[in-house]
């Protein structure tokens, strides 16, 4: 599938507001987002690699600085491991604790590298002579001495052993501390004494502790000599380190304590020694920081999508309401309705667009005005026409001529008995003097065209019988001379009544006529068939007949004619209304004014 069918078919089917959020979300949602996580995401990386060689680096430094901790003390031991008069010290038989301590404390080499090397806590001695009372840096090795495991391991190996050793100061507090120990045989004897050289925390401190990182410094798999944590000094911190490897190494994220930092943990190998110093450094801060960082990024990106939205939505919104706006006042000029907003805001293509609706609407007007002047007089020569025709018609009979004929026929057949001949002959009479009369006239009062609507139906009682009954309703108190109508307008209705709403009816069939007022404003006339009805498609095609003539159409025209009467002369809140259910009847409502708008 081509993708360039689908931005295409996007702006083909949807409305303006959907295709400019359509441009929105592609063009620049899309984009900030990609772009966004991207530069986020590598933000981070960056951001940790950051940190683990800042942790890194640190932990090189404090690698550093005990190996050349470490390297000093060897040297130191070395230094005591050759001397001459130390072996000579140790070697010798002495009478009493006196010649002992005097013996001790004249060898003061030990005493001057405590004094000159600010990394040594303490140097100690511990010997196999029993002539050796203890004084100062000597001590003789007790039995609780000797089954130590650090001098018996020290006592079996000539290696460089470092050990973590807990220590107690003058003010007996207790402390662990990094200590070299190692077997200085007395060659004279065969005997041996074993050093102890203790290394400062005070000076790891000054030395590692310059930020905020977390160090802890251990010695094989024993508890921690030094660290930044205090607390965790002399404890067995677990730290997952595998002890097997000659060289472990480890660099990335690290869960400690339930907290989540970047760890830095590495091995240092002590010279000529097989023990393992391991070095941990871990950055509590540096995941938080991170995160806060990203998190602060992704606001920025989040405002860069909200800004444009918001500012988006508004422009969309009034842009979207200025289109609808003008659409629906086209759409109103489209349906005959030119009765439009004055003003359009905007100073745009639309505005000039709703300019040239605005004349193109005049232009109509203006012709729609003359065709409608064009159209009055068409139907004023028309009407001036038919007047004329039906004034030859009325001019051509002479009605005292048909009224004496009838009321000669009427007296003979009255003369002869048969009365129902001229009862006939006397209601046909009625009926053509009310035609005669009204022809050529525009109104009649509602009296008269009752009186004539009940000659009729009297007449069709004579011709049907039983199969047409009939019933005038009139409300109360109305005063059927105070309202006037349209001369001949029941009539059609009720001549349908009879022929279609009653065809097939042999008796019992009625017609009920009745006129009431509702309101004060419109005078309701109900024509009421208890015939055969109608289906409701054939009621709605007779109800849009009468509204709108179909050429070529002959059926209905007299209730056509009569609906357009109506609102011809009255306007278009008047008119007929049908209503009919099959095998149940049919009620025609005329709707008219209640007051006289007629002029004779």
């Amino acid at each position: 599938m081509n993708i360039t069918l689908f931005p295409k078919r996007i702006f083909r089917i949807t409305k303006i507001k959907k295709q400019l959020y359509f441009i929105y979300i592609f063009a620049l949602l899309i984009p900030i987002l990609l772009i966004g996580i991207f530069l986020i995401t590598n933000t981070y990386h960056l951001l940790l690699k950051h940190y683990q060689n800042q942790i890194e680096a640190d932990n090189i430094r404090v690698k550093s600085i005990m190996f050349d901790v470490t390297t000093n003390v060897y040297n130191l031991s070395d230094d005591l491991f050759s001397d001459k008069d130390l072996q000579v010290l140790l070697a010798n038989h002495y009478s009493s604790k006196e010649e002992s301590a005097k013996a001790c404390n004249n060898y003061s080499k030990i005493t001057n590298f405590i004094n000159k090397n600010t990394y040594i806590s303490d140097i100690k001695l511990y010997t196999n002579n029993q002539t050796i009372a203890e004084y100062g840096n000597f001590i003789p090795a007790t039995q609780e001495i000797k089954e130590a495991l650090w001098y018996q391991e020290a006592s079996n190996h000539a290696d460089i052993i470092w050990k973590s050793m807990e220590t107690t100061d003058y003010w007996k507090h207790t402390s662990q501390e990094l200590s070299l120990i190692r077997r200085i045989p007395v060659i004279s004897t065969g005997e041996y004494a074993i050093l102890v050289i203790q290394i400062s925390n005070n000076y790891l401190k000054n030395r590692i502790q310059n930020n905020s990182l977390f160090t802890a410094v251990s010695v094989n798999n024993e508890p921690v000599f030094y660290s930044t944590n205090r607390s965790l000094v002399g404890c067995n911190v677990d730290f997952s380190i595998d002890y097997e490897q000659n060289q472990y190494q480890y660099l990335g994220q690290f869960t400690y304590d339930e907290q989540k930092s970047i760890a830095c943990i590495s091995t240092l190998l002590p010279y000529i020694s097989k023990d393992k110093i391991y070095i941990s450094t871990l950055d509590f801060n540096a995941l938080p920081d991170a995160y806060h960082i990203v998190a602060f990024c992704s606001i920025i990106i989040l405002i860069a999508c909200i800004v444009p939205f918001i500012l988006f939505t508004l422009f969309t919104n009034h842009f979207s309401t200025r289109i609808n706006t003008l659409l629906r006042e086209m759409h109103k000029a489209s349906n005959g309705d030119y009765n439009i907003i004055d003003n359009f805001k905007g100073n745009d293509e639309l505005s000039e667009v709703f300019s040239d609706l605005k004349v193109m609407i005049r232009c109509i007007m203006q012709m729609d005005s003359k065709m409608y002047e064009a159209k009055l007089k068409e139907k004023e020569f028309t009407n001036q026409q038919q007047k004329m025709e039906f004034k030859m018609l009325a001019s051509q009979i002479n009605p005292h001529f048909i009224y004496n004929t009838l009321e000669t026929i009427r007296m003979q057949s009255f003369t002869s008995g048969n009365r129902d001949v001229a009862n006939a002959i006397k209601l046909l009479g009625k009926y053509l003097h009310y035609v005669l009369e009204n022809t050529g006239t525009s109104s009649t009062t509602l009296k008269k065209e009752l009186d004539y609507i009940q000659t009729y139906l009297a007449i069709q009682k004579l011709r049907f019988d039983d199969r047409v009954n009939y019933q005038l309703m009139i409300q109360d108190a109305l005063n059927l001379e105070e309202y006037q109508i349209l001369p001949l307008l029941l009539q059609p209705i009720v001549e349908n009544a009879i022929l279609h709403g009653l065809e097939g009816t042999n008796e019992n069939g009625k017609i009920i006529i009745d006129v009431k007022v509702i309101e004060e404003e419109f005078l309701i006339i109900d024509i009421f068939d208890n015939g055969l009805g109608m289906t409701e498609d054939k009621l709605l095609e007779l109800n849009q007949n009468i509204q709108t003539r179909k050429q070529n159409k002959t059926s209905n025209i007299g209730l056509y004619n009569i609906n357009q009467r109506i609102k011809l002369y009255y306007g278009n809140a008047y008119g007929m209304n049908i209503k009919s259910r099959l095998e149940e009847g049919t009620l025609v409502t005329l709707t008219l004014p209640s007051h006289n708008t007629m002029e004779d």
